[in-house]
């Protein structure tokens, strides 16, 4: 692999927000996830699980619903009392409606997709209908006496169960009336307590109501003599989510105490056709609570606030064995937050609502291989930007040489000019910057820190040359054939003529930047893209996809190079291949052209295309032979990918000169540590 030295950086104190709610889409096979600071994020489990969309978050928006109507349409609702459409090809808010019924606490879409329900805090349930553009109100059901924490549509679209505190309402969906009321019993573990809130609830085609509430139990309800059919206390704590499957044969829900618990209905005896609910398996992947759960047709999906994304396949549901039956576990964003000024050893770190500017530290001592250097000038925090309003930062760039900085939000762009004077440093806002920036999903400097691109939302590109202290439009690149493509990914190659830009669904275009036209689109590919970059010299443009395949495509022959054909042709190792986290970063070596350097959360791996492929029955993950082993020996176990898993969780890694890396690391144990402390639990013997 070589030998560097590496920069080990821990002191980006990063912390993803917690998990509020999930919403499965079985059309798409998409998961809709919102995050306690407003977020929301779009993963397509079709695409190994790859986070392909997401939608900044804001300060006022606390998302407690969230849900999919007809056409493929994502709603979500909150405590500011709005409801909100989002625009799924421009990956920004579509419209927002005030419902007039204070904080939402939950919502539903019909069996139909064509109707939105919100339960409100002035105990109020209010129905819209979903019309092409935007939703209209229709009318309000029978108000409650307090708010409407849950909601469920029976499956034929004809009754409404509606969790409250202390009952369950039961409403005619045609004329809005309450029909029936269930009370919920206050017990629990034979104390009395003050109030009992229905977190969830469930309503199945056979008239089965099923709830989960703050006294730890599940309980089957008869809609239609308002009984309570069966009861199971599952856990010590609240039960604060419930999802059933689509063949209503199995449902899960999630606990306070970070337990999720399957249910599956099963019948009495071996030879009755009487069925029963009986809670099957317990599982415990969190640490805190889970507020949300899903149910996919094969996997169990939960999260909540340890910031975990959990999903658990359902073995049973799983026809073929393999990397889809292991149990995934998503903590951090499929995007970049790092970025490096090489020249000055710089790192700019991105956060929600502020950005930080540091520079490594240094060493003059020397070592032998796997030696801990100590530093003789730490690492130091040069910079604090904050950004102003209750926008989070979507995207952010420093520019190589560390005299620029840009970021933006949903409303505004920043461009910044950084002066260094021995150890100080002074900022210059760059003022009048064009409306067109905004909302910008992505910003890439040039190798030289003359030019700026910016890729907006509306699927345009826009290149900006920067001047002392201020800006040129230079051109704008429009989407092709009309079509609103937003593009999430941007590469520039080292000598500022090409720009590669690729789509969140659309395939990579190549653009020409002397000649300010489109140069050529590389095939389209069925998985989107994760990384791409442009090498030096060659400039060929190296391709990471989803389900970990990798190409190399030569941008001036416009067609894949002879090692990508080669690697398309033997196929990759299957252990590359069953890698659950996206390769989320390529480099190159300025000095080894046949060197590829990439990265994903948990590896790192350099691929020298001077070597032959490893096949399957060649161990991928080889540790290097010692170094009095012959070079017959050397040159039989030798393949193309060199494979470190020594830095993990990696956010980011680069390298700074030909000889030096760069390893920024968030270790999950440091963000348990900066979590709320969840709730205690007595253990045997104390």
């Amino acid at each position: 692999m070589g030998e560097f030295n590496v920069h080990r950086v821990r002191f980006f104190n990063y912390v993803p927000s917690g998990i509020r709610c999930v919403a499965y889409n079985n059309q798409s096979n998409r998961l809709a996830v919102s995050r306690t600071d407003g977020t929301v994020e779009i993963y397509n489990l079709s695409a190994n699980y790859f986070q392909e969309k997401f939608f900044p978050g804001h300060e006022s928006r606390a998302t407690e619903a969230l849900c999919w109507a007809k056409g493929q349409r994502l709603f979500s609702a909150g405590l500011n009392g709005e409801i909100i459409e989002y625009d799924l090809q421009e990956l920004t808010i579509k419209y927002a409606v005030d419902a007039f019924g204070g904080p939402i606490w939950s919502m539903a879409a019909s069996p139909s997709g064509s109707q939105l329900l919100v339960g409100c805090e002035d105990g109020s349930v209010k129905l819209f209908q979903i019309t092409p553009d935007r939703i209209q109100f229709e009318r309000n059901f029978d108000r409650q006496k307090s708010r409407i924490l849950s909601l469920s549509w029976h499956p034929a679209g004809t009754h409404v169960a509606a969790g409250s505190i202390d009952y369950i309402s039961v409403f005619d969906a045609k004329s809005g009336s309450a029909v029936g009321k269930m009370l919920v019993d206050r017990q629990y573990m034979g104390v009395s307590r003050r109030k009992c809130i229905v977190w969830g609830v469930a309503f199945l085609s056979d008239g089965t109501v099923i709830s989960a509430d703050s006294a730890g139990k599940v309980q089957i309800w008869d809609s239609a003599t308002r009984t309570l059919v069966k009861s199971h206390l599952v856990s010590n704590a609240d039960v604060q989510s419930i999802a059933v499957s689509d063949q209503e044969d199995s449902f899960v829900v999630g606990t306070a105490e970070g337990t999720v618990f399957h249910f599956q209905l099963v019948p009495v005896t071996s030879s009755s056709s009487e069925k029963q609910w009986v809670r099957t398996k317990p599982f415990q992947h969190h640490t805190h609570d889970v507020r949300t759960v899903a149910h996919s047709p094969t996997a169990l999906i939960s999260g909540g606030t340890d910031t975990h994304l959990v999903i658990r396949p359902l073995m049973e549901k799983v026809e073929v064995k393999n990397y889809d039956a292991a149990l995934r576990k998503i903590t951090f964003p499929h995007r970049r937050l790092v970025s490096c000024a090489k020249k000055k050893q710089l790192l700019l770190f991105q956060f929600a609502h502020h950005l930080e500017l540091w520079r490594l530290g240094s060493t003059v001592a020397t070592g032998k291989n796997g030696d801990t250097l100590p530093l003789s000038k730490n690492a130091d925090h040069l910079l604090h930007l904050k950004t102003k309003g209750p926008e989070n930062i979507i995207c952010s760039s420093i520019s190589s040489c560390g005299g620029w900085i840009a970021c933006s939000t949903a409303s505004r762009f920043f461009l910044y000019r950084l002066n260094y004077e021995h150890d100080n440093i002074s900022l210059q806002r760059v003022s009048k910057m064009p409306v067109f920036l905004r909302s910008a999903l992505q910003i890439l400097f040039s190798e030289d820190s003359t030019k700026l691109f910016v890729a907006s939302n509306q699927g345009s590109l826009h290149v900006i040359r920067l001047l002392e202290g201020g800006f040129k439009h230079l051109h704008t690149f429009q989407p092709q054939s009309g079509t609103v493509q937003s593009m999430c990914l941007l590469a520039v190659s080292p000598d500022g003529n090409w720009l590669a830009a690729s789509g969140s669904s659309a395939g990579v275009h190549v653009y020409n930047v002397k000649q300010l036209k489109l140069h050529c689109t590389v095939p389209a590919y069925d998985f989107p893209v994760t990384a791409l970059a442009i090498a030096p010299n060659t400039n060929n443009l190296v391709i990471a996809h989803s389900d970990q395949q990798v190409f190399e495509y030569s941008i001036p022959d416009k067609q894949y190079t002879e090692w990508s054909r080669a690697v398309q042709k033997q196929g990759f190792h299957h252990l590359w291949l069953q890698r659950d986290t996206p390769i989320t970063h390529i480099s190159f070596h300025p000095k080894r052209p046949m060197h590829i350097l990439l990265h994903d959360t948990y590896m790192f791996c350099l691929i020298d295309k001077s070597l032959p492929l490893p096949n399957d029955k060649t161990l991928l993950y080889n540790p290097l032979p010692p170094t009095n082993e012959s070079d017959v020996i050397r040159r039989r176990t030798a393949h193309a990918f060199k494979i470190s898993k020594k830095y993990k969780p990696l956010l980011f890694m680069d390298l700074l000169d030909e000889k030096t890396l760069v390893a920024v690391e968030r270790p999950l144990d440091d963000i348990v540590a900066q979590l709320p402390p969840p709730i205690k639990k007595k253990k045997f013997g104390t």
